[in-house]
């Protein structure tokens, strides 16, 4: 074992490893509790005619199942101490703008799922992959990752009614004196104390703590047993293979479109976890990334792994920056996040006390740190501006990632060739903005 994971070659050993990976599940354990809440669409009371809940214990069951595959292969194959869960951002464009937004069933958007990660294993093993990212500036990468994070973070202060709709400013600040939005609001101050403290896990932390608060003052029903807190695994009969009986109707513009942004967001994602682990671990060689095409892979399976069990797509996590700031340099660590991960599966009767009260803290917070890449857009170029501002702001005010993405990809070939910059326009660029042109054609 320690040969495998070449434990001598990196400085490191069992002790230090087995560390690495508990404080990294620490980090990301939120998402065990916050992907059923998101996908099973929690926060929204009454939902449109058509438009179905999937159950939150067979999320959670995928969710963990996932994050522990991924993991895992991450951890043998690729030998990194990055660890996979399916992604926030992905998971609120799947549950508010796939299926709640555009009216596509959820097991249809599993299925989207499903083709995104096969794409995606073809891209990798084919080497084409690395050409579609450099084909997408760099700035409307960050503008992407930044404006997800406002969408995560106004879809959990909404769901909360923190911020709530008003007919004559269309959105407006909630009732602050109602209980619940106060505890929610205790959550957000508790956790960015812990995450300002430098808790490691502080995001995970503040659940915790929340969830304690709401039931010391009467709004959450505390476990009454063992039973509460410890169960059997939850089935998957619900979720399962939904993804593979659904692949047929994909084949529609729309989901096309869909597709195309699980894949984008996915490459975002990826891409920018694998160098900034690697960077922090001193495990860059050359300023390249050893092994490369196998931590892509390991993703890829990963997405694929999940959209079967029933859940969106899945990714690597940046909390595994966590586990290598403890010491993580090997696979190893991820071995032991991912044996965590599995034995997280008997704990789902803690859906009970996880309400969205306690998981809106989390989308806030998340969103904040996402929302970080707006330093590094190259903010006094107009012609870059242009495109980077509309498509951060589109995703929040149209209630659609999808959205924000198509309005800036549009827009950059625009501002770009009335610049004398068309040079710097890769031809792939030109066909997404035929692409995003006849999405709004035909679909909007």
């Amino acid at each position: 074992m320690k040969k495998y994971f070449k434990f001598e070659e990196y400085g490191t050993n069992y002790r230090r490893e087995t560390m690495a990976g508990l404080t990294t599940f620490l980090a990301m354990a939120y998402i065990l509790f916050v992907n059923p809440s998101v996908l099973s669409l929690a926060g929204i009371e009454e939902l449109p005619e058509g438009v179905t809940r999937m159950d939150p214990n067979a999320v959670f069951t995928a969710t963990a199942l996932a994050a522990a595959i991924g993991t895992l292969i991450m951890g043998l194959f690729a030998r990194y101490p990055i660890a996979l869960a399916p992604g926030m951002g992905l998971n609120a464009f799947f549950a508010y703008t796939v299926v709640l937004n555009f009216g596509i069933p959820w097991e249809t958007a599993l299925a989207g799922v499903l083709a995104s990660g096969l794409i995606f294993i073809v891209l990798t093993v084919t080497g084409v992959r690395e050409r579609v990212i450099n084909a997408i500036p760099n700035n409307l990468k960050l503008a992407v990752g930044a404006g997800i994070g406002v969408y995560i973070a106004f879809i959990g202060l909404t769901n909360v009614g923190i911020v709530e709709a008003d007919p004559d400013t269309y959105v407006t600040l909630g009732n602050l004196s109602n209980s619940y939005t106060l505890l929610a609001i205790f959550g957000v101050v508790v956790t960015v104390i812990l995450l300002v403290k430098g808790f490691k896990g502080g995001v995970f932390y503040g659940m915790v703590i929340t969830a304690i608060a709401g039931m010391l003052v009467g709004l959450i029903d505390p476990p009454t047993g063992v039973n509460d807190v410890v169960g059997s695994v939850p089935s998957l009969e619900p979720t399962f293979g939904q993804a593979l009986t659904h692949f047929g109707d994909i084949f529609t513009l729309e989901m096309l479109v869909v597709i195309m942004t699980f894949l984008f967001v996915d490459f975002f994602d990826t891409a920018g976890t694998l160098v900034a682990v690697a960077t922090q671990g001193g495990l860059m060689k050359d300023n390249k990334l050893p092994r490369a095409n196998r931590a892509l892979f390991s993703d890829s399976a990963a997405t694929v792994a999940g959209s079967i069990f029933g859940t969106s797509t899945t990714t690597s996590f940046i909390e595994s920056t966590t586990g290598v700031g403890a010491g993580g340099r090997t696979g190893f660590a991820s071995i032991v996040t991912a044996g965590l991960f599995l034995l997280a599966l008997f704990f789902s009767p803690l859906l009970s006390v996880v309400t969205a009260e306690v998981t809106a803290p989390a989308l806030i917070i998340v969103g904040i740190l996402m929302a970080a890449n707006l330093k590094n857009v190259e903010w006094d170029q107009f012609e870059i501006a242009v495109p980077a501002f509309l498509t951060v702001i589109a995703m929040p005010l149209t209630y659609s990632i999808a959205t924000g993405i198509a309005i800036g990809f549009i827009f950059y070939p625009i501002t770009m060739l009335v610049k004398g910059r068309a040079k710097e326009i890769h031809p792939i660029m030109y066909g997404l903005f035929v692409v995003f042109i006849l999405y709004f054609v035909f679909l909007e």
